[in-house]
């Protein structure tokens, strides 16, 4: 089976034809930039792009930076605030008429890799942590999703969440270097440990492509793994999300 997987992010869209039997690419990937601002109608204007880019006509499976239930935001996330409230799945059905699948995009990174990563055949409390313009993260107890496992939601100091502190567009945004990047996204795992005491953390997301220039500088109490997909488990999950509603 193939589905079309969706990866909604706060700077790129990005969408594959997937196999569902291994997870893997039968497409290229085409990425188009998240537009500024990203409101809901201009968001479901380049997944109509996408959906047209493929000339895909069946069901598609999509990832999205915020909490979701049943299709719908409940909260706004990183793109912007008029997503509060929007039932997503319903939007890009109206704008593309084809049925979505909507879910949190750390949720579908986390499935891919539960499915067919470093998570597979994986028990206890595991993670996915993704960091790019926020910190997305999935939990699965015995292989199972539990959804919506907001962790860089986690308020920090100053009232402020920890995203703000340790994300990728942290770093980016105060210049910071690797080592010191390295030492606050250490704070963040050893606080989640300490809150949940996870099993094993899988990381992905953006940074996770550049894993060996902040290796050395990571002190984790739970064991860390890279993600196999890395950037593209979001697409992976969000196609395999179809199959799992």
């Amino acid at each position: 089976m193939e589905v079309l997987g969706i990866d909604i992010g706060g700077s790129g869209i990005k969408g594959a034809i997937i196999n569902l039997e291994d997870g893997s690419f039968v497409s290229e990937r085409h990425r188009i930039p998240t537009p500024k601002p990203a409101t809901p109608l201009v968001v479901a204007e380049i997944v109509k792009q996408l959906v047209a880019f493929f000339n895909w006509k069946g069901a598609v499976g999509c990832g999205f930076p915020t909490i979701i239930s049943n299709g719908t935001c409940m909260a706004h996330g990183n793109l912007h605030k008029d997503w509060l409230g929007v039932n997503a799945a319903a939007l890009f059905k109206k704008t593309t008429g084809l049925d979505f699948t909507v879910i949190n995009d750390a949720d579908a990174a986390g499935l891919a890799e539960m499915n067919f990563g470093a998570g597979k055949d994986k028990k206890g409390l595991v993670l996915t942590i993704t960091v790019g313009t926020g910190i997305g993260s999935g939990a699965f107890f015995n292989g199972v999703l539990l959804p919506n496992f907001e962790l860089g939601q986690l308020l920090y100091k100053d009232g402020n969440i920890i995203e703000l502190y340790a994300s990728d567009a942290a770093k980016k945004r105060e210049d910071l270097s690797y080592k010191r990047w390295g030492k606050r996204f250490s704070f963040f795992l050893n606080y989640v440990h300490t809150i949940v005491a996870p099993s094993l953390i899988i990381l992905g997301g953006g940074i996770s492509n550049k894993f060996h220039k902040y290796e050395a500088y990571l002190d984790s109490k739970t064991p860390l793994v890279l993600a196999k997909a890395q950037n593209n488990a979001g697409i992976v999950g969000a196609a395999l999300s179809v199959t799992t509603k």
